[in-house]
């Protein structure tokens, strides 16, 4: 009997791993389709100068952060892997990179081929994304002590703004 609240307490934090692992999995489906939706519907790569620039950018910024991040592999739920925190290259300055990217070029390509449904599409992969860092986050602060720390020193997605 002595056992029992902590096996409770084990229990309730395996639900709330799956749920949030099966969360992540739904973001990052939307967010893929949402791309893909941009893609077929020829909005996904743009000339015009401005978001040829964003794009670009938003391609540094990816490959940036997937080199600090080393060889740690993609997970499709979020699932924290090993080997430390990390706080340097462009997490030094925002928390999620990655999805910053993914916006950055998605929306880029949104603004230079605007249109109700482009900006549907690029509300979904906001919103794919945003859900994706919010189960990442709940999940990281679990295992990462220092992380609740790096979260209030660093945005998530804009330095100094969100």
């Amino acid at each position: 009997m002595d056992n029992l609240p902590i096996t409770r307490s084990l229990r309730r934090v395996a639900k709330e791993y799956d749920v949030l692992r099966n969360i992540s999995l739904a973001a990052l489906l939307l967010m893929a389709l949402a791309l893909v939706g941009l893609l077929i519907r020829g909005s996904f790569f743009s000339l015009h100068p401005v978001a040829l620039i964003a794009e670009v950018a938003a391609v540094a910024l990816m490959a940036w952060a997937r080199l600090t991040f080393g060889q740690r592999s993609f997970h499709a739920p979020a699932d924290p892997s090993s080997g430390g925190l990390v706080t340097t290259g462009p997490y030094r300055f925002i928390r999620h990179p990655i999805y910053t990217a993914a916006c950055l070029f998605g929306w880029s390509g949104v603004l230079a081929n605007w249109s109700l449904i482009n900006v549907l599409l690029g509300v979904l992969l906001t919103c794919g994304a945003v859900g994706r860092m919010l189960c990442e986050e709940r999940l990281i602060s679990e295992i990462y002590p220092g992380y609740p720390a790096y979260a209030r020193a660093t945005k998530r997605m804009v330095p100094y703004i969100f």
